[in-house]
């Protein structure tokens, strides 16, 4: 069994989830507008959900194909929200993924916990490549993604389904060399 560690930034501790943050998860991952802008978050967010989503995490992880991460405020603990690597292809590349409570937005969590996962995707997991995309109407998480370096590689047009409708996405791209030039 591998371990998911604990990595620490100025304001947050990034660290495993457990049963006890199901209640957490539930209430933030819950809210309509998580849902609406991310696209594999249901709603309603139902009852057990949060405890399945946890319990997969380390068979992620022992698989090796992936690594979710509790956004936690360093001073009090309190869960912000979520950020993993998805999608794992080890020595090569993953996949970005993240979600931040609503009563936590455009407070620069994300950001904070971007940097810090890919410092962790290119210096501890010994990745070249991450990317990541967004809903084309989510332009809050374009900023975000912009702001942690990453190059836009493309849109696809109507390429996701939300909400029963079609979604075009935003697509982005993150080189360990570029990464390591912009440090």
């Amino acid at each position: 069994m591998r371990e998911i560690p604990t990595l620490r930034t100025e304001r947050l501790l990034l660290r495993p989830f457990t049963l006890t943050d199901a209640a957490e998860v539930k209430l933030l991952a819950g809210e309509f507008e998580i849902a609406d802008t991310t696209q594999n978050i249901p709603h309603p967010y139902e009852d057990g959900m949060a405890e399945h989503w946890i319990g997969q995490h380390q068979e992620e992880v022992d698989a090796g194909k992936g690594v979710t991460f509790a956004i936690t405020a360093r001073n009090d603990g309190r869960l912000l929200g979520a950020i993993s690597l998805m999608k794992i292809e080890a020595g090569h590349q993953a996949e970005l993924g993240y979600w931040i409570g609503k009563p936590f937005w455009n407070r620069g969590f994300c950001s904070e916990a971007g940097a810090e996962i890919l410092k962790y995707a290119f210096s501890d997991l010994g990745l070249i490549r991450v990317h990541v995309n967004h809903l084309t109407r989510n332009p809050a998480s374009g900023r975000v993604i912009r702001k942690l370096g990453f190059s836009h590689e493309g849109s696809r047009k109507q390429h996701v389904r939300k909400w029963g409708k079609p979604e075009d996405q935003e697509l982005y791209g993150l080189l360990k060399q570029d990464w390591q030039n912009s440090s």
